[in-house]
């Protein structure tokens, strides 16, 4: 039953992720947005805080628990 244990634990995980690519940043399993501009985007989970810092900072993709945000992206802050 080890393969119906794994697929239980991948349908049902709730880390909270940071995935980074050329001009774009995908969070999952966030709980917040906070300030949402053009140069500056926070981010917070249970018992973190993302502040993403840049140009042309847009939400591309916002779901209850997923986003992805795209621009020119100058710093990632973990606070």
């Amino acid at each position: 039953m080890k393969i119906i244990d794994n697929f239980r634990e991948y349908m049902v995980n709730n880390e909270f992720v940071i995935n980074i690519y050329n001009d774009k940043i995908n969070i999952i399993n966030y709980t917040s947005l906070g300030t949402i501009d053009d140069n500056k985007i926070s981010v917070n989970s249970d018992d973190k805080n993302i502040l993403i810092t840049g140009e042309k900072l847009v939400l591309k993709k916002l779901l209850n628990d997923e986003i992805l945000i795209s621009g020119v992206i100058k710093k990632i802050e973990l606070r």
